[in-house]
């Protein structure tokens, strides 16, 4: 058994705690046995004495479930066995465990009035036994004292250890919650993109197929299949990828700025990257990949395979700049109301209204801000501040 578990674990929650108690009562009523044999500090034991000293070893075997009832018992034994003048070595170790055994689980008001108590009854019966000895007074009030202060620093040293067991739950427990919206967020994004532009694809296809039968354009809808299946296979690879991190490491490779241009080449949108040499840090780079990925879907998702978006990434007082915006040229009005967290328009397609919220979210990850909003001159804008060093990062 671990000797430092044995002090940090509560002993009234330890396995088999009669057995155990048992098992070491029996082991000091031998050593008692031992020491009234061969030790001259007293008369030795007569049959009522040694049916006083073995009796006070038989309610330490309950000391854990009742340590006041346990201890008074022991006293009850003990101070006779003392007043009689019987070998004084002998109940020592049932007596200090007993002591201990209050001390370290009962209140410090409580211990200090044990304290007392068996201090005032110790010396009282010394005085009617060896009133001439002061030395021997001192040395049995110090060590009554001293098994007390010990068994209350155990208790102490318990809590402690119990309180840093609970805070650390707390925080696994916090880290497990951030850890699962980390992962929503990153399958949110990953799927809801690859998604839009499937069905984006998938209506470019249907319209070959039905504008004109007599002329098909077998190239175009050929073209318009190679797509989706073309994101098919990003997706289902950026999702193996995903869960193979989930898998190995609660930390992994995360997208950044260098996987921007493939993202906005498969919307056809225009990117404009203007951070020289300087060092992006990782959660930085995917926070701003993320939330153009998201800005992509949406103007996808709301304006159709003609919705003009531009992308521009740029750095100003080390602070990463995101910027997207696209045109909301779209059949239907209310899209921008929509995207901006309103209503959907007659006509308008509904929303589940979790993007700009996860991209908010995404941007106070890494101490940013995020706006998103329609523009004056129509469209929408998505415009993102991320510090390269973290400041006031919330969850």
């Amino acid at each position: 058994m671990d000797f430092a578990a044995a002090f940090t674990r509560d002993p009234q929650a330890a396995p088999h705690p009669v057995r155990r108690d048992a098992t070491a009562a029996a082991l000091f009523a031998v050593v008692a046995s031992v020491i009234a044999l061969t030790v001259d500090d007293g008369r030795r034991p007569d049959l009522l004495g040694w049916a006083l000293l073995l009796a006070a070893h038989v309610p330490l075997a309950w000391r854990r479930r009742a340590p006041m009832p346990v201890l008074l018992a022991v006293v009850a034994c003990v101070a006779p066995y003392h007043a009689l003048d019987y070998m004084h070595l002998a109940p020592i170790p049932a007596s200090m465990t007993a002591l201990y055994t209050v001390a370290a689980t009962g209140r410090p008001q409580r211990t200090l009035i044990v304290g007392l108590s068996v201090t005032s009854i110790t010396l009282t019966m010394q005085i009617f036994v060896n009133p001439h000895e002061i030395v021997e007074l001192l040395r049995v009030s110090g060590w009554v004292i001293a098994m007390l202060v010990f068994g209350a620093s155990i208790r102490l040293y318990r809590q402690l250890v119990a309180s840093v067991v609970e805070r650390a739950e707390r925080e696994a427990e916090r880290k497990v919650a951030e850890e699962r919206l980390r992962i929503a967020r990153d399958l949110h994004d990953l799927l809801a993109h690859s998604i839009t532009l499937i069905g984006v694809q998938t209506s470019v296809a249907a319209h070959v197929l039905v504008a004109d039968p007599d002329r098909l354009d077998r190239e175009a809808l050929a073209r318009a299949l190679d797509g989706i299946a073309e994101t098919c296979r990003e997706a289902r690879s950026e999702v193996r990828t995903t869960l193979d991190v989930l898998r190995a490491a609660p930390e992994g490779p995360l997208p950044d700025l260098a996987s921007l241009p493939d993202l906005v080449r498969s919307s056809g949108a225009d990117l404009t990257i203007r951070t020289g040499e300087a060092k992006v840090p990782a959660a930085v780079g995917a926070a701003a990949y993320r939330i153009v990925q998201e800005s992509l879907t949406n103007a996808v998702r709301h304006g159709g395979g003609s919705a003009q978006v531009r992308v521009d990434v740029g750095l100003a007082d080390a602070v990463l700049t995101v910027r997207v915006t696209d045109d909301g040229a779209v059949a239907g009005g209310g899209i921008d109301a929509e995207r901006a967290g309103g209503p959907a328009g007659p006509g308008g397609p509904g929303g589940s209204g979790y993007g700009i919220l996860g991209m908010r979210e995404r941007a106070r990850s890494v101490g940013g801000t995020l706006s998103a909003g329609p523009r004056a001159g129509g469209g929408f804008e998505v415009a993102a501040a991320l510090p390269l060093a973290a400041r006031g990062v919330t969850a």
